[in-house]
């Protein structure tokens, strides 16, 4: 019996071919050069992979600068074999900043949208978590360096309410809180697609998609050790040495 005839081979391609169509593509990164990088790390993976007992984890974050844009034309919405249109140009109507502060054990978020980001709404936004969770479970708050989470003010509130612990993120290591992978999903299944009169609407949507997340809830789960993450460190410190 005859075999069955090959198939072609696949066209050679020299790296020249392969480099041109990925000339577009880049991927951002920093290192780091927080002298408390390790400490750091170890602290909030260790709330991640063994949270305490009788104590709730919650990644705290704001969203800032949050624009209300309305698209100059209706577009057209999603069907088979069509995306979903929109113009390219748009009209702003302001911004407001959402405060969010993750549940790390079964994912609910509590969410407040305020029209700035100083440290009196992150006073606010800190009562609003006090009324929200059980009050008597310690807190543990895994938030970044900006500056209004270290004020004075608020470090007078936090010795008066001895169940709050601020825990904070390595500078230039955002991707260490947890609430970031929670805004990543809002921007891009609501946020982005939306087109918002007003501010109002806009926060209308936000704290709708908020209802919804919480009403079915999928906890964000962190996998990655310290010791891993330190591996991946000097992986990458080698790179850029090898290459400058």
């Amino acid at each position: 019996m005859g075999s069955a005839p090959r198939p072609p081979s696949p066209p050679v391609q020299d790296d020249r071919q392969i480099t041109s169509r990925l000339l577009h593509l880049t991927r951002t990164f920093k290192l780091s050069r927080d002298p408390n990088f390790a400490a750091k790390v170890e602290d909030i993976v260790g709330l991640y992979l063994n949270p305490p007992d009788t104590a709730l984890v919650l990644s705290v974050d704001e969203k800032s600068q949050i624009q209300a844009l309305d698209r100059t034309q209706p577009g057209l919405p999603m069907k088979k074999g069509r995306c979903g249109t929109m113009t390219h140009d748009y009209q702003r109507h302001g911004t407001t900043t959402l405060f969010a502060a993750l549940n790390m054990l079964d994912g609910t978020v509590i969410g407040q949208c305020m029209p700035r980001h100083r440290h009196r709404e992150f006073l606010r936004f800190l009562k609003v978590i006090d009324k929200q969770t059980p009050a008597h479970l310690d807190l543990h708050l895994i938030v970044d360096n900006y500056s209004t989470h270290k004020t004075a003010g608020v470090k007078r509130w936090l010795k008066r309410n001895p169940r709050f612990h601020l825990h904070f993120t390595p500078t230039s290591a955002s991707w260490l809180n947890m609430v970031e992978r929670f805004f990543a999903e809002i921007t891009r299944k609501r946020i982005r697609r939306g087109a918002f009169k007003s501010v109002a609407e806009l926060e209308q949507a936000i704290m709708a998609y908020l209802a919804n997340h919480n009403s079915n809830p999928k906890p964000f789960t962190w996998i990655k050790s310290a010791a891993a993450i330190f591996e991946k460190v000097v992986r990458a410190k080698q790179a850029l040495e090898s290459a400058h």
